[in-house]
């Protein structure tokens, strides 16, 4: 038994590669026997809202998708994720980071050394006192991670053998706001996730929050990144690509059901034009046979609403 979850933004209206990564959670839950919850990432109360929320859910219910217990709404928990950074910060495992959005920007792409991408520790090397005098001196901070640094292997469920070097993650924001790593981290315990399912673009960043969860002394979740849906261009699929979310798809035709027959085919579960249901979808899933290349809509689909 295997406790999964889905985890959206409520930024936006769900498009079909949100819906195909919540459908592959639900059967990697289901099929083992756990439970599957929902959670609201709604860190950012400048583009998130209820409405957005609520919207989102109906369109997980319109595909066949089902939880269990209340959705969990990160805004309201603020106080779990405080609770986990003070002992980060008394086990001197946190650091201030003065840096700028530029100049980080700058620093993770740059060639410095074996781990390109990661911020190379700018600050991680400054002084008690002079981290002091500058928050004194009232300069923003972030707080990051001090984490080790040693090589993390994992086999991913559908990517395969991985590995990386855990990152000095920002930890909260230099607006006082807990940041993405450590309230995912958090979460996934404290909802008991065992084994993770999202889309194979936060792969890179597993390594971090493994490394953020043992520090912590969490379990170690098991993971499984799916392939990408891309757009026409090749790049990530967006709204700018046309017809990609359900209300769209439906002004175009198309019912929730089709669009589940179009994500089952996606996924190898099923035949092009295949009338299915999540229950049969259940009934025949085996993750080994889960794609690894990314899916692009196919243009029928994308012209639907031309």
């Amino acid at each position: 038994m295997a406790n999964g979850r889905f985890a959206p933004s409520p930024t936006g209206v769900l498009h079909l590669g949100n819906l195909r990564t919540a459908l592959v959670a639900w059967l990697f839950a289901r099929s083992s026997g756990g439970s599957f919850v929902v959670r609201m990432e709604d860190l950012d109360p400048a583009t998130s809202s209820k409405e957005k929320a609520a919207a989102q859910l109906v369109d997980l219910a319109s595909i066949g998708l089902d939880w269990d217990g209340e959705v969990v709404v990160q805004s309201e928990r603020f106080d779990l994720y405080a609770s986990a950074l003070g002992r980060l910060t008394s086990d001197n495992l946190t650091y201030p980071c003065f840096c700028t959005r530029r100049e980080v920007a700058e620093a993770l792409s740059a060639p410095h050394g074996a781990n390109p991408g990661h911020y190379p520790g700018t600050c991680r090397s400054l002084s008690v006192d002079e981290a002091g005098a500058r928050i004194g001196s009232g300069q923003r901070f972030a707080l990051r991670l001090r984490s080790e640094r040693t090589l993390i292997s994992f086999v991913d469920r559908i990517a395969g053998p991985h590995e990386g070097v855990p990152d000095d993650v920002v930890l909260r924001r230099n607006d006082g706001m807990p940041a993405y790593n450590l309230a995912v981290v958090v979460d996934d315990e404290l909802q008991s996730v065992e084994e993770v399912v999202r889309a194979d673009d936060l792969l890179a960043s597993t390594p971090s929050q493994m490394a953020l969860g043992a520090v912590l002394g969490f379990r170690t979740q098991r993971y499984a990144h799916i392939s990408l849906v891309l757009g026409p261009t090749g790049q990530r699929l967006a709204k700018r690509d046309g017809a990609v979310t359900l209300a769209d798809l439906r002004a175009a035709g198309l019912r929730a059901s089709d669009v589940l027959s179009i994500l089952a085919a996606s996924l190898n579960l099923a035949n092009v034009g295949e009338a299915v249901t999540p229950e049969r979808l259940l009934a025949r899933f085996e993750p080994d046979s889960l794609p690894r290349e990314p899916w692009t809509v196919p243009t029928h689909i994308r012209a639907a609403s031309a």
